[in-house]
């Protein structure tokens, strides 16, 4: 199986930069189901190719199944699995090109963070769903796609059309995303992977999907597809991605349901469906609120405590795809409001999703979006009457903390602060989660930690802080979430 990557960026040799791999050498790489092979077609100046080959050992395939993988004699070693790009490719590229996916290189670290003119290519696709299916996939990521049905036999055109596609993808992109969009859809559109998908597969995921997943129109069939239909693993990871994009689980499923998978009836899964159905009635009928995602109930909580602070222009420092910020907006009484974030793309994200180019004026009026960092004193920080920092202090390294300290309570000084941040006790209750909540993340507070560094910040800069927690408060582990709201002293 084969994949190409060409750019025509000036020098276009620099992919040889972003993907770690020399253009002039031909590099192999062991796989346990195999050899890939990495080498440049083409390498110069104004345009430059790299190809990854892919040769399936059928033997090696067999011996590195997993237990829980079907025995079916002969097609174990008569498939399509050395022709067809599908999770093997995947997998593959996830491990040869592991530091490209990761957005890192040191020799020229401006690179990464530039968006490529790229061409992508993989000849023979398996796409359960067709050449639709494949446009449905990546033309939201921004690709332009071009997928073309192959005959079952180019003899018999009667005959039709096979299950694989001729798959071109055309765009300007960071190689790291356009590798992680293949590294998910790959398998996705295959519809199976080649191993026994475990828990730690929802982390591969999310950090994979990480920017883009979330807002897809289509997460919901990624996500199952992606997990091989475990229901179990798919809704923590629908959940883990409500809270990353604040939507509520319900509009993270598909629009259209799928059919069933082999092995799964059709009744089976409506029956699923309805035993869902039926505790959720039950639930109803108890007097029990049916269950929110904590992204919602986080929002709503900073919310509440805005208005109760009497505050009337507040600035959302992180504001990353700009929920808070569209919430504040719906609200009249807040009068100013901005949101900032380091990142420009999440800002064109927010403005494209507050619809800012068909926004009345008198709401146009009230808001402000500009692009900065909390470790930098900045004047645009300063006059409102309260900032919000909501799941944004874990995102800054350890060191950095001190500067993002001096810049909100020392240099901006509205007169409230709402910080909020996971509970890191919380996370035994994710029953999938295996590490920090979020790749990102750069730690996660203890209760203890969260009040001894907010305790300290009030106290050098002239604040009271008293806490509160968001979501659910377990009796043994605390709430999932926990907020600090810092007062200035009026003596300040």
């Amino acid at each position: 199986m084969l994949l190409t990557i060409t750019t025509t960026a000036s020098p276009a040799t620099d992919l040889g930069f972003l993907l770690h791999k020399h253009p002039g050498r031909v590099q192999e790489f062991s796989q346990s189901f195999g050899t890939a092979t990495v080498f440049y077609p083409e390498a110069g100046e104004e345009r430059c190719t790299a190809a990854l080959m892919l040769e399936v050992d059928p033997i090696a395939l067999v011996r590195s199944r997993g237990k829980g993988s079907p025995d079916f004699s002969l097609s174990q070693y008569v498939n399509d699995r050395p022709y067809a790009a599908s999770s093997l490719l995947a997998v593959a590229l996830g491990e040869v090109f592991r530091t490209a996916r990761a957005g890192r290189c040191k020799a020229r670290p401006e690179l990464p963070g530039t968006a490529l003119p790229l061409e992508l290519r993989l000849p023979a696709l398996p796409c359960r769903g067709g050449p639709d299916l494949a446009r449905r996939l990546f033309e939201p990521l921004g690709w332009e796609v071009e997928a073309q049905a192959l005959p079952l036999d180019e003899g018999f055109p009667e005959w039709g059309d096979s299950r694989y596609v001729r798959l071109t993808l055309r765009g300007a992109a960071r190689l790291s995303d356009a590798l992680n969009h293949l590294y998910v859809l790959l398998p996705v559109l295959d519809d199976g992977k080649h191993y026994w998908i475990a828990p730690d597969e929802v982390d591969k995921l999310i950090r994979a999907g990480e920017g883009w997943l979330h807002g897809h129109p289509e997460r919901g069939l990624i996500t199952r597809r992606y997990l091989g239909r475990r229901w179990a693993l798919a809704r923590t990871a629908l959940a883990r991605l409500a809270e990353l994009g604040d939507e509520t689980e319900e509009e993270l499923e598909p629009a259209v349901a799928e059919e069933a998978p082999p092995g799964e009836s059709a009744a089976d899964e409506m029956a699923a469906a309805e035993a869902e159905a039926d505790a959720g009635a039950s639930a109803e009928s108890q007097g029990q609120a049916p269950a929110r995602p904590l992204s919602l109930r986080r929002r709503e909580a900073v919310l509440a405590k805005l208005e109760e602070l009497g505050a009337v222009s507040v600035i959302d420092l992180g504001c990353g795809q700009g929920e808070l910020v569209a919430a504040l907006l719906a609200r009249p009484r807040f009068a100013r409001v901005a949101g900032m974030d380091v990142s420009s793309m999440a800002l064109t994200i927010a403005a494209r999703k507050l619809r800012l180019d068909r926004m009345p004026d008198a709401k146009r009026a009230r808001l402000t979006l500009f692009q900065g960092a909390l470790t930098y004193t900045d004047k645009r920080l300063k006059g409102y009457d309260a900032a919000v920092l909501m799941e944004v202090v874990e995102h800054v390294d350890p060191p950095r903390l001190a500067a993002l300290e001096r810049v909100v309570f020392g240099h901006a000084r509205p007169q409230h602060v709402l910080v909020t941040t996971p509970n890191v006790e919380y996370n035994v209750r994710y029953e999938f989660l295996t590490g920090l909540r979020h790749p990102d993340h750069r730690f996660e507070w203890t209760r203890a930690e969260f009040a001894a560094w907010a305790t300290r910040v009030a106290a050098e800069h002239g604040y009271q802080v008293a806490f509160e927690p968001v979501g659910d408060d377990d009796p043994e582990v605390g709430p999932p979430t926990q907020m600090g709201v810092f007062t200035r002293d009026q003596r300040s």
